[in-house]
């Protein structure tokens, strides 16, 4: 679940808005099943979350 920076900054608005919502749900989802990989995840996820909310400004 890996996004680049160039990809977010090629979204549009809505785009970013519908891409920010899914991760928070992925990250809900990872959290449930708190394994060693889950863990990995979620850091990844919120990487990815902290990205776009940094570009959305």
């Amino acid at each position: 679940m890996v996004i680049k920076i160039s990809e977010i900054k090629k979204m549009s608005k809505e785009e970013k808005e519908k891409k920010l919502k899914d991760l928070k749900f992925e990250m809900l989802k990872s959290r449930a099943g708190t394994t060693k990989i889950g863990s990995s995840k979620t850091k990844e996820i919120k990487k990815t979350i902290a990205k776009i909310l940094t570009l959305n400004k």
